[in-house]
């Protein structure tokens, strides 16, 4: 089923009211989500539904994962991690070792991916 204009917009301002300075406040948002479950307006399934993926959305943009394919020093780790914070804000961060990139770095933060690693620039002289 199709969420509605109107329900859509409703999940957004309680999804707003769940912030807290910028930040996703789970407590509020648990509050919210409960308080849909027990009032049950119209469409409220999908309200929810909607209200989980804006929440989960929001948590990936805080989330910051770290690839590389030696592992990182601190100091390495410690400046990627405050480039990351200086150009988007307070950010969690986890760091990886994947063998396969073979050289460098990839960074993903939200939908956003940063990719210095020589297998893709391998596969794009592949593709070329």
């Amino acid at each position: 089923m199709k969420l509605s204009r109107e329900a859509r917009r409703q999940a957004r301002e309680l999804f707003r009211f769940s912030m807290d300075g910028g930040r996703l406040d789970e407590s509020r948002l648990r509050a919210v989500a409960d308080g849909i479950a027990e009032r049950k307006p119209r469409e409220y399934v999908q309200m929810l539904k909607f209200l989980a993926r804006l929440a989960r959305l929001e948590t990936a943009r805080h989330h910051a994962v770290v690839e590389s394919a030696a592992e990182l020093s601190e100091p390495a780790r410690a400046g990627i991690l405050a480039d990351l914070v200086k150009r988007f804000g307070p950010v969690d961060s986890e760091f990886r070792q994947n063998p396969a990139l073979i050289g460098g770095i990839r960074i993903r933060l939200g939908s956003d991916v940063w990719d210095g690693s020589i297998l893709t620039r391998l596969e794009s002289l592949k593709q070329s």
